[in-house]
């Protein structure tokens, strides 16, 4: 496909995934107390729940570069279409870059080290309180992390806290409490992503810049924290233009020489928005690779 009509293509997808009207959550609640440190919870609907009773929990971690531009607001229709296919849904905000010059730049930078990792843990340690706190219909023990772009680099570094270095804040003694990840186009290898300059060079803004890229990796990259031992699938557009395909391969790589198989659904013909565009095919087939996990 040439150049220009793929930039097309993958232009006219995300407008058609961005055109949606953001839904309001049925609750919300603060796991801290920055404003940005807000879940939103989406009840299911009950007559979509297999079997009745309490639904599987899916954590929603949404993309944007970790950038301040984007906030979960705009994975909202996605996290309403879980719902509406029976699964009761957190989708996590937490802190994202802004105009701080010590993280790479003047501009809009990628992400806040520590404080986006601080968040994103502190949400996921929380969410089994902040349920019973809000009478939420789910059931925490089959939750499923997702996650988007750079909420899929999110979902993978979550369930690989317990690989994390000792005296990193994050670390967890023993696996987290999930039944699963899916995560959707992850920026899920910092150092092949760096070359690629994916999302003009988000993966090294987030760590700090070129001084601390290699210093805080074991720390971030889902590629060095592996095997996890939770079930994990990637999806992933072909065409994917802001995540190329190469990223995820490359972490599908990297976990089988860890002894490790993890799913990697790879969709033809489709660019980085349409997973999480609830009028496209491909959001129902993230879907079901989340129901093949929780259920």
């Amino acid at each position: 496909m040439p150049d220009d009509v793929a930039a097309a293509r993958a232009a006219a997808e995300e407008e058609a995934a961005f055109a949606h009207p953001a839904v309001d959550p049925d609750s919300t609640a603060a796991y801290g107390d920055h404003p940005d440190q807000l879940i939103d919870f989406y009840t299911p609907r009950v007559e979509a729940v297999p079997g009745g009773g309490p639904a599987p929990l899916v954590v929603v971690l949404h993309g944007g570069a970790w950038r301040a531009a984007y906030d979960r607001r705009h994975i909202s229709p996605f996290a309403d279409f879980l719902a509406r296919r029976g699964f009761a849904v957190a989708s996590v905000e937490y802190r994202r870059g802004s105009a701080i010059p010590a993280q790479g730049g003047s501009g809009p930078v990628a992400g806040r080290w520590p404080e986006t990792f601080d968040d994103v843990a502190a949400a996921l340690d929380a969410l089994p309180r902040l349920v019973r706190e809000k009478l939420v219909p789910a059931d925490v023990r089959r939750t499923v992390v997702t996650g988007h772009s750079a909420g899929g680099h999110l979902a993978l570094w979550a369930a690989a806290r317990h690989l994390l270095p000792a005296d990193a804040p994050w670390h967890l003694d023993r696996p987290a409490p999930l039944r699963g990840a899916v995560a959707l186009a992850p920026i899920a290898d910092f150092e092949v992503a760096d070359k690629l300059d994916v999302c003009a060079g988000a993966a090294r803004q987030l760590l700090g810049g070129e001084e601390k890229f290699a210093e805080r990796r074991p720390y971030a990259d889902p590629s060095l924290l592996l095997p996890t031992g939770i079930a994990t699938t990637l999806v992933q557009g072909r065409t994917d233009l802001t995540v190329p395909q190469a990223v995820a391969e490359s972490y599908a790589d990297a976990a089988a020489k860890a002894g490790e198989v993890v799913g990697l659904t790879l969709l033809e013909d489709v660019g980085h928005f349409p997973l999480i565009d609830p009028a496209a095919d491909a959001c129902a087939v993230v879907a079901e690779e989340i129901a093949q996990l929780a259920w």
